[in-house]
């Protein structure tokens, strides 16, 4: 369902959100001008942002519709790696999975329509303590919604992969774990960001007044969770928070994450996923720094590659 590695190792994607989202929201660029950015400083793929004015599923309602963006993806040579569509209004942990189900198959249809092989989920919620009753219910309900909707991708030959964050309700790493082995769904996976990975494991960032710390760090947050990772966004960090919300996102060598050391960890896995993402979001120096990501993550995929040929 998640298609396979090209030779040489996984291909890179561009997160389109870097230019929509935080300092650019003001004045977010067009989806084909940071397309012609991405093509222009090598990446591979983008990955989609589903929030308008970026490419949102329900503006498109016919095979027609889909033409200039599959003219501009091969007018530039590059490939749509996943698509993570805008999920406000259906939080899965609460509303009847039927309605969850129905976004779930108009960004499913999305993907189809575009060969994206990966969509991208979360809890929607922000973190905070609930009754214990509560958490219960919403926990055994969350499972039951995602479980229904990773068949639902299964059978659409797209992968359901889940964002854990510290701005959203679920964010401690053993809560992590949990969650993805009670769905126990192989088109249900995690999808690793090492910045949100940072602040959760090394931060304890919003995870209330005893954060759940890792003593290896992010490394030992992959190791953790390497048997259940389908997806790959990468980002430098020091634990800090955007507007108090969700993690930062620095650029490559402005953080703390030692990517080796963790890319080493997710193996073998890591080097065998079709696609690693590189996440500007919030960044306010992407349009320098998101050309300078190619080479260093291109090296990465390398070393991992060349390690286990």
């Amino acid at each position: 369902m998640s298609g396979s590695a090209r030779p040489g190792g996984p291909k890179i994607a561009f997160g389109s959100w870097a230019f929509s989202f935080g300092p650019f929201e003001k004045e977010p660029w067009s989806f084909e001008r940071l397309c012609e950015f991405a093509a222009a400083s090598g990446y591979d793929g983008v990955e989609i942002n589903g929030f308008r004015p970026h490419p949102h599923w329900e503006d498109y309602s016919s095979d027609a519709d889909y033409e200039p963006l599959r003219a501009l993806r091969d007018r530039l040579g590059i490939e749509f790696s996943g698509y993570a569509p805008d999920f406000t209004e259906v939080p899965p942990a609460e509303v009847p999975t039927a309605d969850y189900l129905r976004t779930v198959a108009g960004a499913a249809a999305f993907c189809a329509a575009l060969d994206i092989p990966i969509l991208r989920v979360d809890t929607i919620r922000a973190p905070g303590p609930l009754p214990e009753a509560e958490y219960g219910r919403r926990f055994e309900h969350l499972i039951e919604t995602w479980r229904v909707a990773a068949q639902y991708c299964a059978d659409a030959s797209v992968l359901l992969v889940w964002e854990f964050e510290p701005g959203f309700w679920l964010n401690r790493p053993s809560e992590v774990l949990r969650l993805v082995t009670a769905v126990d769904h192989p088109n249900f996976k995690i999808l690793f960001d090492s910045s949100h990975a940072y602040t959760g494991a090394v931060a304890g960032a919003r995870q209330g007044d005893d954060p759940e710390l890792l003593p290896g760090g992010v490394a030992e947050y992959a190791e953790l969770l390497k048997a259940h990772i389908g997806h790959l966004h990468l980002i430098d960090s020091d634990g800090s928070l955007h507007d108090d919300e969700t993690s930062e996102h620095l650029p490559f060598g402005a953080g703390q994450i030692d990517f080796p050391s963790i890319i080493s960890a997710l193996e073998p896995v890591a080097s065998t996923l079709p696609w690693w993402t590189v996440d500007f979001c919030f960044c306010p120096t992407t349009e320098q720094d998101g050309r300078t990501a190619v080479p260093f993550v291109r090296s990465l995929v390398e070393s991992e590659v060349g390690a286990h040929e």
